[in-house]
């Protein structure tokens, strides 16, 4: 395989659905791969980003709702676009509350979309800072005591380590 070459950009959505206290995450599968992701895509012309990820979200996995105007995060991966040539691209992800799952879709024939507790989609990624925006999405969204808990003690234990709490 070559060398990666300059940086793209995609916006993907995360399509999220609360049921009770559950939280899960819809999952696509890759056209080539057949690995678990997200719905992603390009910049289109006219469409703010946010816009961008919620018209691929529906394109491939057949969902609707509403998408954050902010991102959530971002994680890399390098696609492979021909002759072996690689691309490293930047994908920034907006979370989206899916309020409806058409039965047909666009590119319903070419993917698997499947609906995972959070912490088993977070599992089945293949890229670590994918993984960690979904755990980390979740635990924000959870509703129990203990995982709110641990939340608060990251975040007390990064701001201890990079100095910012006094001693």
């Amino acid at each position: 395989m070559k060398r990666a070459r300059l940086v793209g950009i995609q916006y993907a959505a995360l399509p999220y659905r609360l049921t009770g206290r559950r939280l899960s995450i819809l999952l696509i599968s890759s056209r080539r791969t057949r690995r678990w992701i997200i719905p992603k895509g390009w910049p289109m012309e006219g469409r703010k980003p946010h816009e961008a990820a919620a018209v691929e979200a529906h394109e491939e996995a057949g969902v609707e709702g509403e998408i954050a105007d902010q991102p959530l995060g971002s994680y890399r991966y390098l696609k492979e676009v021909k002759d072996g040539v690689s691309l490293a691209v930047q994908v920034i992800v907006f979370p989206m509350l899916v309020e409806n799952q058409a039965a047909a879709f666009k590119e319903e024939g070419q993917r698997v979309a499947a609906w995972f507790r959070y912490r088993h989609a977070a599992g089945l990624v293949a890229e670590p800072s994918l993984k960690r925006l979904i755990l980390d999405f979740g635990d924000a969204q959870s509703t129990n005591l203990l995982v709110r808990g641990l939340r608060r003690y990251r975040t007390w234990r990064f701001r201890a380590q990079a100095g910012d709490l006094p001693i």
